[in-house]
């Protein structure tokens, strides 16, 4: 059997975390088993769906490097496929018109209500042995329902949540085509997965009702049933649904705010499965670790601060070219001044240890470009007439020195010791002049970083 997976998103918003780990899932198990992940996009609630939203989930996917091997199908696209099963259901007779009217439906389940049982559609128009039909209602256009067996149940060993049983009686007569003709949901997934030769489906636990509708359908067609695995909600850290007020919930926010598509997919690989204790992994690892026996059953909760410690890991990992592609844009935006300044990788090797985010990065790396402006309190504070004649004498050494760190750091220690000082006696007022705040990454490095004539002019205005 080759494995064939699908992720079918409804255009209706952007791609949301749940369905990105779903797709990463997906893909992953495709990849395990040298198979085909398959991009579908199931577009028929056309009163939701717009072509943004299509946009927002290929360039989610795209960032995430979720790259299908078919696709993307439209359901808009498949409309002649799906008249054609239902001719043949109708032929068949495993489906039928019904020519109820909404208001009758409904009176016949607040009935149902009434006598305190599961409302659902009655059976009227139900073809059934002996069973003389009523007259059709002049004008009406019906809707063709799916006849769905009415003893027995549907079982399927879920991968996730292991046997699920639902009795057919708890099931209606599902419509399946509207009084236009437009298919529904349930119906054009379960045409769409055996036309595609879908193996093996995982998703969301919110489907978990559909599934044995869609097993009726496609036992109905004489379809191979695929494996079905229902993955559990994510949870915000309070116990609740993930949504918005949580923070980001669309995938595109997270490279809008900082984060590297490689820690995303580490950590929305974590939300729900494990590999022993294994928490930092590349995609390769991943793929070949990842199987369904070690799917969670039990809710994953959304850790930002969990995320932000794998960015962290994957900014000290990556190379300084590519982050200073990423950042520069950022930088560009806080008004960046790159002429005669500091190469930016080299500021970049400076800085990524202690940041979480590119965004903080960015900020970060700004004093290298930007003009000093430090706070007058402060430079009172720092700048002392005990220290004027050590600062006088640095700026002196600094105009023959060897120039790098190792040179300037014994200089440093040089006049330091000249003038019995302790190292943030004379350091806090560098810092303070050449980049106008007090907190930079070791000051050797700094001045090393900015080179000789600015760190000379920087100094000598004061002096």
């Amino acid at each position: 059997m080759t494995v064939r997976t699908r992720f079918a998103p409804s255009p209706t918003g952007y791609l949301h975390v749940g369905g990105a780990r779903t797709a990463l899932f997906s893909w992953a198990y495709a990849r395990h088993f040298g198979g085909s992940f398959v991009l579908r996009i199931e577009d028929t609630d056309l009163e939701r769906s717009t072509p943004e939203a299509v946009q927002a989930i290929i360039e989610g996917m795209d960032w995430l490097g979720l790259h299908h091997d078919e696709g993307p199908f439209y359901q808009m696209q498949r409309m002649d496929r799906y008249r054609e099963v239902i001719g043949q259901m109708l032929e068949a007779g495993t489906a039928y018109y019904c020519y109820s009217s909404p208001e009758e439906v409904e009176a016949m389940r607040e009935r149902q209500r009434a006598a305190g049982e599961k409302p659902r559609y009655d059976g009227t128009w139900r073809p059934e042995p002996g069973k003389t039909l009523p007259a059709i209602p002049e004008g009406r256009k019906p809707v063709v329902r799916f006849r769905n067996p009415t003893e027995g149940d549907v079982t399927w060993l879920d991968v996730v949540k292991g046997s699920i049983t639902i009795s057919n009686r708890e099931l209606d007569d599902l419509v399946i085509a509207r009084p236009d003709g437009t298919p529904t949901y349930n119906f054009c997934v379960a045409v769409d997965d055996s036309d595609m030769k879908i193996t093996h489906v995982i998703r969301g636990d919110d489907h978990v009702n559909n599934t044995p509708r869609q097993i009726n359908i496609l036992q109905a067609l004489g379809a191979t049933l695929p494996h079905y695995g229902h993955l559990p909600m994510i949870l915000g850290t309070d116990g609740e649904k993930l949504s918005k007020r949580h923070g980001a919930v669309s995938v595109m926010d997270y490279p809008a705010q900082g984060y590297l598509p490689e820690a995303m997919l580490n950590y929305l690989a974590r939300l729900g499965w494990s590999h022993g204790d294994d928490e930092v992994f590349s995609m390769e690892q991943f793929t070949q670790w990842f199987d369904l026996d070690h799917l969670t059953k039990s809710p994953a909760q959304f850790n930002p601060e969990k995320l932000d410690w794998l960015n962290n890991h994957y900014i000290k990992q990556a190379d300084n070219t590519r982050l200073a592609g990423l950042v520069k844009p950022i930088m560009d935006g806080l008004g960046a001044q790159f002429d005669h300044a500091p190469d930016l990788t080299a500021v970049i090797a400076l800085m990524k240890e202690r940041v979480n985010t590119l965004n903080e990065l960015a900020v970060a790396a700004m004093l290298f470009y930007r003009q000093p402006a430090p706070d007058a309190a402060l430079l009172a504070q720092h700048l002392t007439d005990a220290i004027k004649p050590a600062l006088a004498q640095y700026v002196e050494q600094l105009k023959t020195v060897a120039w790098s760190k190792e040179a300037l750091s014994a200089t440093l220690k040089e006049v330091l010791a000249a003038h019995k000082l302790k190292m943030p006696q004379l350091a806090m007022p560098l810092r303070l002049l050449i980049t106008g705040q007090l907190q930079t990454p070791s000051i050797d490095a700094v001045v090393e970083l900015f080179g000789r004539d600015v760190v000379l002019a920087r100094l000598s205005k004061n002096l």
